[in-house]
């Protein structure tokens, strides 16, 4: 497997497709927006001017979109692979590895499409950001059955540091949106914490080294407060539109799985209203400002 495809050429699939770049991967990228292809082309990534080239020319082709709409329309609209397939275009055996954060529901459904074709699909969900993207760095969650996760393995360890397979197709996504919903929780209660310390005394720099040490310690408290938060920084390279989303997506699923979970809806709805403190476009470390503005 030498050739590979990325469709999405944003903040994180420009990364990852150097990172397969400079892992001596021949890689052919798409993206609809012509300042992401002209980004990518100046990096020395081959572009097409379609998706459907990709599907002809690659052993593997890996997605990273915005939304689950967007992934459904680039995998069963008229440019996808199964229309090249019908055609006797698409490579056989054609490997697809969506790096997106989407809905499992309709992972499953696009998984399902795809298998009558010969077409596999691996979700594969990443944490680490745009930095993370470039330095292959990333931490994926994944899920597929193991003989798609074992094929997609070469691509995946070229474009991250830790890799767990938690299960069948659409396990990837329940996984990463489990770990965002608590990532969304954390960033909230610890802001809490920080202002109760700080207007009780203690330094939240002290605050967060003592509960760094303890039980209450957490990858917001251990990364995001240091690196985005009490430097002001706020320019993790996610936004909180798109955290918004993942939210979104996390109480779907509890919404379809008829769980009552009021914590998680009471997270949400601080997300949902919180457009006035941090707009879409803000840094998603910005809804610490609830508490801390």
């Amino acid at each position: 497997m030498r050739t590979i495809g990325v469709i999405g050429l944003g903040n994180m699939g420009r990364g990852m497709a150097l990172s397969l770049h400079r892992r001596g991967f021949a890689v052919i990228g798409y993206d609809p927006a012509p300042g992401a292809r002209e980004a990518s082309a100046a990096d020395g990534i081959a572009v097409a001017e379609g998706p459907r080239a990709l599907w002809q020319a690659c052993e593997a082709v890996v997605l990273s979109l915005p939304t689950p709409e967007v992934v459904e329309a680039v995998l069963l609209g008229a440019d996808g692979p199964l229309h090249g397939a019908k055609a006797g275009d698409a490579k056989p055996g054609l490997l697809v590895i969506d790096t997106s954060t989407s809905d499992p529901a309709v992972t499953r459904r696009i998984a399902a499409a795809l298998e009558p074709a010969g077409i596999d699909l691996v979700d594969a969900p990443v944490s680490g950001g745009p930095k993370g993207a470039h330095a292959a760095t990333l931490t994926m969650v994944i899920g597929g059955s193991d003989a798609a996760v074992a094929r997609a393995e070469p691509v995946l360890a070229a474009m991250s540091a830790t890799r767990v397979h938690v299960g069948g197709v659409g396990a990837g996504h329940v996984t990463k949106l489990a770990n965002n919903l608590l990532c969304a929780a954390h960033l909230i209660t610890a802001a809490e914490a920080v202002r109760m310390a700080k207007d009780a005394g203690v330094d939240p720099e002290r605050l967060l080294a003592g509960i760094n040490a303890g039980s209450g310690r957490s990858g917001v408290t251990q990364v995001n407060f240091p690196t985005w938060v009490l430097t002001g920084a706020f320019d993790s390279g996610f936004t909180m539109k798109l955290m918004r989303k993942d939210v979104r997506l996390a109480e779907s699923l509890i919404g379809a799985l008829a769980l009552d979970l009021p914590l998680s809806g009471q997270v949400g709805q601080l997300w949902r209203d919180s457009a006035e403190v941090a707009p879409d476009d803000a840094d998603f470390n910005a809804i610490v400002k609830l508490q801390l503005a």
